[in-house]
């Protein structure tokens, strides 16, 4: 016989599958809780620092940089360039757009250009006039950047509500990285010791990038001699101190510590910064100032600071 289901037998049936309906709509919802949105990302690149420096040299690190990184973080070790050169430019292009030279035109730091028959430099821009300077080294832009990278896509998509500024020494390690609309990107002149950017930017620079080349802190920095950290006997992993077949600063008949800079500063002016580690903590305390004076990370909206060590390249 069949069986007949009464009409409130029914309107049980519907109100236990109604609650499990809820039920599992919260469960879930809550585990698909949506992540907090971070408030600031600092994307950092430390050009031509091969990998296994991270292990080579990790008793000699501290607890608060890249011991923290393997510690906290992700260890990536599978991983490869599927190009040439690994240049500054075409490196710095790679991360931040996520792809190849072929496709965002990055190519290499310098090279010859069918079009306007000549030889180009990867950030060169003959349209723009240098910011902070009279140097030629500030006609800097992104104009070469075929693909839009993680910056650009962070400002469309929010209106370009976010803010996003580059920071390296290297104007390409800067530019590549800050993409085609940043809020600011600043690189170092040998001429000056200043930070400087470019018209494609600004008319002008901010006044606390002003007030901060006016500390000079660079003669602060080259006005002592450059000694090891660590007593020298105890840095066994590297090349021996003196080594014949290192390069010498000018001025100096073999690449010794310690290193007399105010005297390399005579013959090198303030190009010498870039083959110091000094150089590094310079563009750390700018970046330092650049979070403060922009106010990066306490709007609404996520920021981007890109910020990229060149030392390690020179």
């Amino acid at each position: 016989m069949r069986r007949c289901v009464s009409s409130r037998q029914i309107s049980n049936m519907l109100k236990r599958i109604l609650f499990l309906v809820i039920l599992l709509s919260g469960i879930i919802g809550v585990s698909q809780k949506k992540p907090a949105q971070p408030k600031l990302v600092i994307g950092i690149v430390v050009d031509q620092m091969r990998a296994d420096y991270v292990y080579r040299f990790y008793d000699k690190l501290g607890d608060g940089g890249f011991k923290r990184f393997l510690k906290k973080g992700f260890d990536c070790r599978n991983t490869n360039y599927d190009y040439v050169p690994t240049y500054t430019g075409p490196g710095h292009a790679a991360i931040y757009t996520g792809t190849p030279p072929a496709l965002n035109g990055i190519v290499s730091n310098d090279w010859y250009d069918r079009e306007s028959k000549k030889n180009v430099y990867v950030a060169g821009d003959d349209n723009t006039e240098p910011v902070g300077t009279s140097s030629a080294s500030g006609k800097m832009s992104p104009h070469r950047l075929l693909t839009t990278t993680v910056t650009d896509e962070l400002r469309l998509s929010n209106n370009q509500q976010s803010k996003v500024i580059g920071v390296c020494l290297k104007d390409r390690g800067s530019i590549m990285p800050s993409g085609h609309m940043p809020n600011g990107a600043y690189w170092f002149d040998n001429t000056t010791g200043n930070w400087i950017t470019s018209t494609y930017y600004s008319k002008d620079l901010p006044q606390w990038v002003k007030d901060f080349n006016g500390k000079k802190l660079c003669d602060s920095y080259l006005s002592k001699p450059w000694t090891t950290l660590y007593p020298i006997e105890k840095y066994t992993v590297g090349l021996p101190n003196g080594a014949p077949f290192r390069h010498a600063y000018k001025g100096e008949a073999e690449n010794k510590f310690p290193h007399d800079l105010p005297a390399i500063k005579d013959k090198t002016g303030y190009e010498l910064m870039r083959s110091t580690p000094f150089g590094d903590s310079f563009t750390v305390d700018f970046a330092i100032e650049t979070l403060q004076n922009e106010k990066m990370g306490m709007g609404n909206f996520t920021d981007f600071l890109a910020l990229s060590f060149s030392c390690t390249d020179y």
